[in-house]
């Protein structure tokens, strides 16, 4: 059953740019996180997600809800619910050549129990690795499909020898459920922000306990904070979380203004960003504009109707704009899915840029006001007001003439200041400043919130 959602509602400081100065430790905090979550088995139910959201609730009070087997949501059905204790392969000798305890990939997600003795041809059918990459695990998965296997390096593979081997894979599926977690923080307008991430993979930093961090951070960050808009934070299993998450909240799915799915946030690759199904969408703007503001390298992509959440978001009885920032993009870096997806894998670096370009995606949002100037008709006098005294000074690094004059020129009422920003070529937060100055001054005044 699925229990209320409870809204956290303290809000006292005000959101604004400086807030990123703020920010020189939250690569450790997110790492120091992912450290915690990572040597959890989750799978896209079960104990181990439980534990994670668990986890995360102590570092905001998420809502952890439950759906029962069996539900059905959309054309799917709940599965049964998936936990595993144990599971092991031993040779003749009694020696475990593999062991469940010393990575949790390397059984199959959502095997079946099993136990017997088997020949090394038996057994082959049985065992899955990856030539390209010989000391890597991969990971796999029998979610729909009752089925067992192991997963091991394949140096491991060639290394076994013709002998009886030892299964057992102490498991079990049964009714249960299906978890998953969420935390609103409400704002001025019931628009909201929608925040996701996907918390079934198990011992994998990248994909995606870099995002499940970030996201976490990213909610504890704003929580205290006076915002325009509602931000919705989810924390789902990948596919079936998504599609049981909307077939419960149809009638709120209105209110999503934009939003974006948070993944492979941590490796050393440049900034990416998958579009929305639109392309040119609010969400698309904005974090084409933090990218090109950031002065770094980046990588645009259009929409494809595959890769994580975004797709189930943007199915045609929705179609949300949604969109999904992350560095390396899955399924384009060798570790994707394997072992090698580890600590070692992300950084401290990665991940404290990562947070600081969703964190100005969102400054964008709050920020992006209409203005109308208050002296449409010909350039104001500006001598007279000291903007020029300001120009170029220490005080306000971020005003000059020229973004004064554009500023002024298009705020007619209808250009926002991200349409400001784009046609002049100039950063948002230059923009913003030089029209907050221009608005203390009286000659602007505020439309509203785009």
């Amino acid at each position: 059953m699925v229990t209320e959602l409870i809204c956290y509602k303290q809000k006292m400081i005000k959101l604004d740019f400086d807030i990123l100065n703020e920010l020189d430790n939250v690569g450790n905090e997110a790492y120091k996180l992912i450290v915690e979550l990572f040597p959890i088995c989750r799978s896209i139910t079960g104990e181990g997600v439980r534990k994670s959201l668990k986890i995360i609730q102590d570092q905001i009070p998420i809502k952890i809800n439950e759906v029962p087997s069996g539900q059905k949501v959309y054309d799917w059905i709940i599965p049964k619910e998936w936990n595993i204790r144990d599971a092991y392969i031993k040779n003749s000798k009694g020696e475990k050549i593999v062991n469940f305890q010393k990575s949790n990939l390397h059984v199959m997600s959502y095997s079946v129990p099993i136990k017997g003795k088997f020949s090394l041809e038996e057994l082959k059918k049985h065992l899955h690795s990856l030539q390209e990459y010989p000391e890597w695990i991969p990971y796999l998965t029998s979610y729909y499909n009752e089925n067992w296997g192991f997963c091991i390096s394949h140096n491991q593979l060639k290394n076994l020898t013709d002998d009886e081997y030892e299964v057992k894979i102490d498991s079990e599926l049964k009714d249960g459920s299906l978890t998953y977690g969420e935390f609103v923080i409400p704002g001025k307008r019931e628009e909201q922000i929608l925040l996701s991430c996907y918390v079934c993979h198990p011992s994998m930093c990248n994909d995606n306990l870099t995002g499940v961090a970030l996201l976490t951070l990213l909610a504890k960050y704003l929580r205290d904070k006076e915002l325009e808009y509602t931000y919705h934070f989810l924390f789902i299993p990948e596919t079936i979380g998504a599609i049981t998450w909307l077939s419960q909240n149809e009638d709120k799915v209105s209110k999503i203004k934009c939003g974006l799915v948070a993944t492979c946030l941590g490796d050393c690759g440049i900034s990416t960003y998958k579009k929305t199904k639109n392309g040119n969408s609010i969400i698309d703007r904005i974090v084409k504009k933090v990218l090109d503001d950031s002065k770094s390298k980046f990588e645009l992509v259009d929409f494809f109707p595959s890769g994580s959440d975004e797709r189930q978001f943007s199915s045609p009885g929705f179609n949300l704009e949604i969109g999904s920032l992350m560095r390396a993009m899955y399924g384009k870096f060798p570790e994707y899915h394997t072992s090698a997806d580890n600590l070692d894998f992300i950084n401290t670096e990665s991940l404290s840029d990562s947070f600081k370009k969703y964190l100005n995606v969102i400054l964008v949002l709050e920020n992006n006001k209409i203005f109308r100037s208050l002296n449409p008709k010909c350039e104001p006098q500006l001598g007279r007001r000291g903007l020029y005294r300001l120009i170029g000074s220490q005080k306000n690094e971020h005003l000059d003439e020229l973004a004064i004059l554009w500023v002024l020129n298009m705020s007619d009422g209808t250009n926002s200041l991200l349409d400001i920003s784009e046609c002049a070529g100039l950063s948002f937060l230059q923009v913003k400043k030089t029209a907050q100055i221009l608005f203390e001054k009286n000659l602007l005044e505020i439309v509203e919130n785009n």
